[in-house]
């Protein structure tokens, strides 16, 4: 394992308290060990681990837990033998019946310190709204980043240099158990490949009881072929119609909505400088995983422009940015991240090959009247910063530890 830090650093005020702690994102994208470096950390600092439970719903030994009753049964059976503070671990607990009633209830009966994964943004609507309103926070955990990817490639091949990392980041992308893979190509490929089917028919076609898989994979097969670009449901409608089949604009929505539920995609809104509003229509879709992509559908290679554009963005949300696309005029500026006070605008190319070229990703930002940090991110190795606009290698640009 990693330090995860970016992630501990935020969960580690937490700890202790009784605040119940929510993990959330892809499928494998590393919740369970986040949950391993917390137990870590409480062990060393002074809490025994027999005041530790852990349970992993997606275990079939632990099927016969998966109801609201016997799991509550269970855990009050272990808690009689644990003196102090007792800490839950549930991983994967939306598995469970009726879970929410049963978090809630030990939270009211001993004094617990509860941390729960899952794999679906929904773990956090419905009723769990009703029992818990004010008394979780949330984290959602992402698949590596480059810097992390780095870290744990230089364990396998300690000589590797930057570049050669990136062109395989760029193909393989960051899912975590590629490190027990070895990143062979083939072995990878094949594991990226039955995650994809897992996500899609667990935690899409099965939570959200969708009958018609075959437009569903229509439908997800166009986001990922037209990531980063901008299209409105009536647009997939079109489409879908060429191809001789009728689907009303609203269905394509609920099933775009059942994939961001399980963080396949993300919708990236855009935001009218001048008028200072959000724009309803033409939203832009990242994938959560550039390697699922190449997996799944190929291409990234093809159109490494846009795949530049989804690594910067997952960067950008990883690091808690809130990001929109920016209109200014008939010009577009890639992402506009906010955090808190903090504020940066960042243009993505893949080469800034003409003066044409440079002109318009820098020129975007004329419109920018503003003092906030604007960045051109590219695969050039020559710095071509100019009039306050800082212009990065993309690899230097997601190994900095902080932008400003």
């Amino acid at each position: 394992m990693i330090n995860r830090e970016l992630y501990m650093s935020r969960i580690r005020p937490f700890i202790g308290n009784d605040l119940i702690k929510v993990l959330t994102g892809f499928r494998r994208s590393g919740k369970s060990v986040m949950l391993d470096l917390i137990k870590q950390e409480l062990v060393a600092s002074g809490v025994k681990e027999d005041q530790l439970i852990s349970i992993n719903f997606e275990n079939m030994s632990n099927a016969h837990l998966c109801y609201a009753e016997a799991l509550h049964k269970e855990v009050i059976q272990r808690v009689k033998s644990i003196s102090g503070k007792t800490y839950l671990f549930f991983d994967e607990i939306q598995e469970v019946d009726g879970w929410e009633k049963c978090i809630n209830s030990f939270r009211i009966e001993f004094d617990s310190d509860i941390y729960i994964t899952g794999s679906n943004a929904k773990l956090l609507s419905g009723e769990l709204a009703t029992y818990l309103a004010g008394r979780y926070v949330e984290f959602v955990i992402f698949p590596f980043s480059f810097r992390e990817f780095s870290q744990l490639y230089h364990m396998v091949f300690p000589d590797t240099d930057s570049r050669t990392m990136f062109s395989l980041y760029l193909t393989c992308g960051g899912m975590p158990y590629l490190r027990n893979l070895r990143y062979a190509e083939q072995p990878s490929r094949l594991y990226l490949e039955d995650l994809y089917n897992s996500v899609v028919l667990k935690d899409i076609v099965k939570r959200n009881n969708i009958r018609n898989v075959d437009l569903l994979e229509r439908i997800i097969a166009y986001i990922t072929a037209n990531v980063g670009t901008v299209f409105s449901a009536t647009a997939i409608s079109k489409y879908l119609k060429s191809e001789g089949r009728i689907v009303a604009p609203d269905t394509i929505l609920n099933y775009i909505k059942a994939c961001e539920d399980a963080f396949l995609f993300y919708c990236v809104r855009r935001q009218d400088l001048k008028g200072k509003k959000i724009l309803a229509v033409n939203e832009k879709y990242y994938i959560v995983d550039q390697g699922i992509r190449e997996a799944v559908f190929g291409g990234n290679m093809k159109n490494i422009n846009l795949i530049f554009e989804n690594i910067v963005y997952m960067e950008l949300l990883r690091r808690g940015y809130k990001v929109t696309v920016g209109k200014a005029g008939e010009k577009e500026i890639d992402f506009i991240a906010e955090n808190q006070n903090q504020k940066l605008y960042v243009q993505v190319a893949y080469l800034l090959a003409s003066e044409e070229t440079i002109q318009r990703e820098f020129g975007v930002y004329n419109e920018i009247k503003d003092n906030f940090p604007k960045y051109v991110v590219s695969y050039d190795d020559f710095d071509m910063s100019r009039n306050g606009i800082k212009h990065m290698h993309i690899r230097e640009f997601l190994l900095s530890e902080q932008w400003n």
